[in-house]
């Protein structure tokens, strides 16, 4: 680390408002931080973008893109009562319920805590399909966009705006049902008041610790103490937590009382039967932690949930897995037990988190053809659908494959608006922007574009907690995120691009005309085989600007993401 000589420090001054100017016209343009801003003494950013410096490096432009047709859901489309789920990819850890494609949501900017940052992209961050020129929905969809040019540029351009009229479209996004008891309509009031009326007639005749009458002594069973009961560690008539619970079962049969009961009777039989209360303890081993893991939250304050079905592509673990019934029903009680776990740190208050964010990673996933997985896939549905009703906030699939598009829009007709609302479907090329729309960068793994690491391979200066700031590199520009230093100290930083394919550098620029910058990193080509992330820091020892430089010379826009954090000057 280069440390340059103090000289004599200004008296420190307020980090002015900061501003972005975009270079890449012959006009100058200003533009505001939609994010909120924070007074931070020691620094201030700024971001200016301009020209790439670098020829482009492919001859081919990416068509723009395509605005997506948005379908209004019809409201009063409450489903049927259970949730529809595909019967692939493989079991899941939540009930029935999800969702398709929710890609108008608009993105909200996170900024970290300890700046003021300035973002100069003021295009949509809207999720678009990835454009890949061999997909199914490209083929299937030749008819309705046919090629005009003979060239090979032409054809992928129109291959690539077909797959994305193929892609399913927004069709509302879902969102959630208060459990406060003011916001409940007379109906579902009514129908709340009912459900406890026969919730509580159940636990007055045992009905709920029985397993079936007793045709030898019957009235044995009208002698016994009524038990309390409680389900997610939740007992059903205590308190406004046994509410939220009870309207679980009501959502997922329409509110309509007798049915709820039903469904809450038998998944109260079926968790004796399946042994939920021993099934906590028990000790299933660690070969699936890679295979289905929780992992942060999303922008909302949902655990998020990672379904990595590319696991699988491990022939060993999956004989080890699906081979036979045994195996099977052994990988259901780890992915039930897995679920309880989680369910059980949930917020059960009228205004808590009560549901799970889940995210399927289809990448290198068993396709349909294996009928081991079906068999699976089946019976673990089957049990999440009868059993744990609303508790998905939303499904998103990432790094979708060309046949689970084709596999989608053959069910889709036959799934309700509700279902369907909760699914985000994104192909590969979009998966790390579709996710962080919905979860803060600093809070995604590394491996699906993010800054969160293991805990066992953290960089101890930044945690999950620390705020990254989001931003756009359009084709053919180059990005400067300037950190203006107003004081002696330490800057510490971390950087990525998603995929990189882009020049990186970075320099300290002080602002005493007598000295000179000093070169922190050559700018240099990253490629998606570097690091993920680069980690630096700088001695700042006279005041001055820490300039971040990314060049992308592509024809695609790219996904920037940095947070920094000063620490103290120690000579």
């Amino acid at each position: 680390m280069t440390d340059e000589t103090p000289t004599q420090n200004p008296p420190v001054a307020a980090a002015p408002p900061p501003t972005v100017t975009e270079t890449g016209s012959p006009s100058l343009l200003e533009k505001e931080d939609p994010s909120p801003s924070l007074h931070v003494a020691a620094v201030s950013v700024s971001v200016t973008e301009s020209a790439s410096t670098t020829t482009a490096e492919k001859d081919e432009q990416t068509p723009p893109p395509q605005e997506p047709i948005a379908l209004e859901p019809d409201s009063t489309d409450k489903g049927s009562g259970k949730e529809e789920l595909p019967p692939t990819p493989p079991p899941q850890a939540m009930e029935s319920e999800s969702e398709p494609p929710a890609v108008m949501e608009a993105q909200k900017e996170e900024a970290p805590t300890a700046e003021t940052v300035v973002i100069s992209e003021s295009e949509s961050q809207q999720p678009e399909v990835a454009t890949e020129t061999e997909s199914l929905a490209a083929v299937t969809e030749k008819d309705e966009e046919p090629t005009a040019a003979s060239t090979s540029t032409a054809q992928e351009e129109v291959a690539a705006v077909v797959e994305e009229k193929k892609a399913p479209q927004n069709l509302g996004s879902f969102k959630e049902e208060s459990n406060k008891e003011t916001d409940l309509s007379d109906f579902q009031r009514k129908a709340l008041e009912e459900l406890k009326r026969l919730v509580k007639e159940a636990i007055d005749s045992n009905l709920f610790n029985s397993e079936s009458k007793s045709e030898e002594n019957p009235d044995k069973e009208k002698k016994q103490e009524p038990k309390e009961v409680s389900i997610w560690g939740i007992p059903l008539l205590k308190d406004d937590r046994s509410d939220v619970i009870l309207l679980k079962f009501l959502r997922a049969r329409d509110f309509k009382s007798k049915d709820a009961f039903v469904m809450l009777k038998n998944t109260i039989h079926w968790r004796k039967e399946f042994g939920i209360d021993e099934l906590l303890d028990e000790d299933l081993g660690d070969d699936m932690d890679k295979v289905v893991f929780i992992h942060g939250k999303d922008r909302e304050g949902h655990p998020v949930c990672y379904n990595v079905y590319g696991e699988f592509q491990n022939k060993e673990l999956y004989q080890k897995t699906f081979s036979d019934e045994e195996k099977r029903m052994k990988f259901l009680r780890w992915r039930i037990q897995l679920l309880e776990k989680s369910i059980r740190r949930l917020d059960f208050s009228p205004g808590g988190i009560s549901t799970i964010f889940q995210v399927s990673d289809l990448k290198n996933s068993p396709g349909p053809g294996k009928k081991e997985l079906r068999l699976a896939t089946k019976q673990a549905l089957q049990v999440l659908q009868d059993n744990y009703p609303e508790f998905v906030a939303k499904q998103v699939f990432i790094n979708v494959p060309w046949w689970y598009l084709a596999f989608y829009t053959m069910i889709s007709p036959f799934m309700t608006q509700r279902t369907k609302s909760k699914f985000v479907i994104a192909l590969p090329a979009k998966s790390a922007e579709t996710l962080f729309k919905y979860i803060p960068p600093e809070q995604v793994p590394i491996q699906y574009g993010g800054l969160s690491v293991d805990y066992c391979d953290c960089n101890p200066e930044f945690s999950d907690d620390d705020a990254a700031t989001e931003m756009t590199v359009k084709p053919g520009t180059k990005q400067t995120v300037e950190i203006s230093i107003f004081e002696k100290c330490v800057l510490v930083w971390e950087i990525r691009v998603v995929g990189w394919e882009v020049s990186y550098g970075a320099e300290f620029v002080p602002d005493a005309k007598d000295s000179y910058a000093v070169i922190i990193q050559k700018p240099t080509k990253m490629t998606s085989k570097d690091e993920p992330v680069v980690s630096q820091s700088f001695k700042v020892s006279e005041l001055g600007k820490v300039l971040l430089t990314v060049d992308n010379p592509a024809s695609i826009k790219k996904k920037l993401l940095y947070r920094f954090k000063v620490k103290p000057f120690c000579n």
